[in-house]
């Protein structure tokens, strides 16, 4: 099991996003399948996993899977790293891949139209324009709305400057760390449309 390349280290309490990239050799791709079935419910089981997505795609004439897996925290997504289980399914599967197990770490935040896989490409501009629009637009309508009643509070708060900069932070904050990253999982069958993708939510709420 190669290591994975931490690019931030998130807080134990923000959701973490593992990305394992398997570039499948020329005749194993059934018996890979059934491999990826087995692994992502074994995952499923693992406490603080909270889903999985498998994107298909191609690289260099080989079948590449693209599996990003969510963890309630860097910890519980460290256990299953370093698990057992996890470690004896790798060694099982290693016969059947090009180049072995490919792991990245990616706060969800830093995670909006980048593409998951080396043979997806980033969803069309006007794709991301949409969602960002469907996004930011609401928040530019109703975030100076919240904020009129307590900016009339304090001749400060309401001094142009301090007003606009309040308004945008609340913005920013509220887009970037919770409402973006929420519209580019609900719409990403949209944004991947043309890309082959199997959605595989573990039982996160299962008795464990």
């Amino acid at each position: 099991m190669s290591e994975a390349q931490t690019q931030k280290a998130p807080g134990s309490d923000e959701i973490v996003t593992l990305i394992v990239k398997h570039r499948v050799k020329a005749g194993f791709e059934a018996a890979y399948e059934a491999w990826l079935r087995n692994i992502v419910s074994v995952a499923g089981r693992t406490e603080g996993h909270l889903g999985v997505d498998v994107i298909r795609g191609k690289n260099a004439g080989l079948d590449m899977f693209t599996c990003v897996l969510r963890f309630c925290s860097t910890e519980a997504m460290q256990h299953w790293l370093d698990s057992p289980q996890r470690q004896s399914l790798i060694d099982e599967a290693a016969p059947m891949l090009a180049d072995g197990d490919q792991t990245e770490v990616n706060p969800v935040n830093e995670f909006w139209f980048a593409p998951l896989a080396d043979a997806a490409s980033p969803p069309p501009r006007w794709k991301q324009a949409v969602v960002s629009l469907l996004v930011i637009l609401p928040h530019t309508l109703l975030v100076p709305l919240l904020w009129g009643p307590l900016l009339k509070l304090n001749a400060f708060l309401s001094n142009y400057l301090v007003a606009t900069f309040l308004i945008t932070l609340t913005i920013v904050v509220s887009v970037v760390y919770v409402c973006m990253p929420a519209a580019t999982r609900l719409f990403a069958p949209w944004l991947t449309a043309s890309q082959p993708r199997e959605h595989l939510e573990s039982n996160a709420n299962s008795p464990r």
